[in-house]
């Protein structure tokens, strides 16, 4: 499997446990909760997918670049 794959796929998994922190986060807040760490909870896929995505973001625009330079 290629890096692109991987990435892609680790970019998927991480925005599942993303979603779930964000739910559970909701859920904290409408029984009034005031536990810190669920507010954080979020914050751990987040770091990673913003990385992710940004990297898949930038893939087509580098290999567009690099395919114009081969020419």
């Amino acid at each position: 499997m290629s890096t692109q794959m991987w990435i892609r796929q680790i970019h998927r998994w991480l925005s599942m446990a993303f979603t779930l922190a964000v739910i559970a986060n909701i859920v904290a807040m409408t029984m009034q909760l005031q536990a810190v760490w669920v507010g954080f909870l979020a914050l751990v896929p987040l770091i990673p997918l913003l990385a992710t995505g940004l990297y898949l973001f930038a893939l087509p625009h580098v290999s567009r670049s690099n395919a114009n330079e081969a020419r």
